[in-house]
């Protein structure tokens, strides 16, 4: 069994500096009874924390020494009676941290070369939320008073920017680091997105050998693969489901020469404020042989509130849901990690664009029915 010390319990034993080298966990921690324990997880197998030890707090610190790691791994601090966690890379060396309990994300993590790049990435992510924040926040003052189309259309260029700006910044990363850990997060997350598959794949080769054998890289290539089935060019996955009444409803009897398979909820924000949007150019474009249908990922026990949803944004066409949430199984089987995602088809149901939406969607949609 390892030995698990606090600072002081470890100067007093030892009497001199703690060691400098390999994987070990150390910190100052405000506001905490003293006895509370810090918990250290890190990924398993399966991509789920699991605890790997911990140790007592004592006059406001922490000191836990950690079996060496063979490779780097998404880890996560936690204390006890706290929600939430702090973020870090476990890799074999001594990392500090200055927990907030009252404020985990505040805290922060220093020591180890990936930790420094985890850190930049998540600032990143950070003042990339505050500005999304405030374009969506203007958006729904707009629509709650008097909606002006070219306001809102440059606030829906602003965030497409955003989108843009932060996919770029996440390639750039990839390539200049393909050593680090958090260049197989970003990869993750550009799956979220929604990014073309052909786009991750091709970072994902990017990275070092050593990275591409961690659990999350590996996950992360096997959901690439079956996300080849969902591809430009790819005739879309057959399916069916129940739409509210309870009717079986397959694809391939709503297909129409061109077709938008729209997966959305009605707890979905973004999906509700891109709605507008699609009922303008639905009716616009349905008589020329526009179809759409919705495939909601509601939860279980909420069909009331995906009908009301449906009611209020004026969806005038095919709606199919399990009311199984992210295990919905068409969601499943189009490899959907994140809502708004869209996939377009032709007549004989070959997908032929992913995620258009905002104003890209009816010249879109136009450009296809010419064709």
């Amino acid at each position: 069994m390892k030995y698990i010390f606090t600072f002081l319990s470890l100067f007093a034993l030892l009497g001199c500096d703690k060691d400098t080298d390999g994987f070990a966990v150390s910190g100052n921690i405000d506001n905490v009874e003293e006895g509370k324990m810090i918990y250290v997880s890190t990924l398993d197998q399966n991509d789920q924390p699991e605890k790997i030890d911990s140790v007592a707090i004592k006059d406001g610190k922490f000191y836990l020494d950690l079996p060496d790691v063979d490779a780097p791994n998404l880890s996560f601090l936690t204390v006890d009676e706290t929600n939430g966690n702090v973020i870090f890379i476990s890799e074999n060396e001594p990392i500090h941290f200055e927990i907030y309990k009252d404020s985990l994300q505040s805290s922060k993590v220093t020591g180890g070369k990936q930790n420094k790049v985890l850190n930049s990435y998540i600032q990143h992510l950070k003042d990339l939320n505050q500005r999304v924040v405030k374009v969506r926040n203007e958006m729904r003052q707009q629509m709650a008073s008097s909606p002006d189309s070219a306001t809102m259309v440059k606030l829906q260029q602003e965030e497409e920017a955003l989108r843009d700006n932060d996919i770029n910044f996440k390639k750039k990363l990839v390539k200049e680091k393909p050593d680090a850990f958090v260049s197989v997060l970003i990869l993750t997350d550009m799956q979220n997105m929604n990014v073309p598959a052909g786009e991750i794949r091709e970072h994902f080769n990017l990275l070092s050998d050593d990275l591409k054998q961690t659990s999350l890289a590996q996950s992360l290539q096997a959901d690439l693969e079956k996300g080849s089935a969902t591809e430009i060019g790819v005739k879309a996955p057959t399916f069916s489901g129940p739409n509210p009444e309870g009717k079986e409803l397959a694809l391939e009897d709503l297909l129409g020469k061109v077709t938008l398979i729209d997966f959305w909820a009605a707890w979905c924000r973004p999906c509700r404020d891109e709605n507008p949007n699609i009922v303008r150019v639905y009716e616009k474009y349905h008589d020329q042989g526009f179809n759409v249908i919705g495939i909601s990922l509601d939860r279980e026990g909420q069909k009331d509130r995906w009908i009301k949803a449906i009611e209020d944004d004026n969806l005038d066409w095919p709606q199919i849901s399990h009311l199984q949430f992210w295990q919905e199984p068409i969601a499943q089987k189009y490899g959907i990690k994140a809502i708004p995602a869209a996939f377009i088809l032709d007549e004989n149901g070959v997908i032929v664009a992913k995620n258009v939406r905002g104003e890209q969607l009816e010249p879109t949609i136009k450009q296809l029915l010419e064709n």
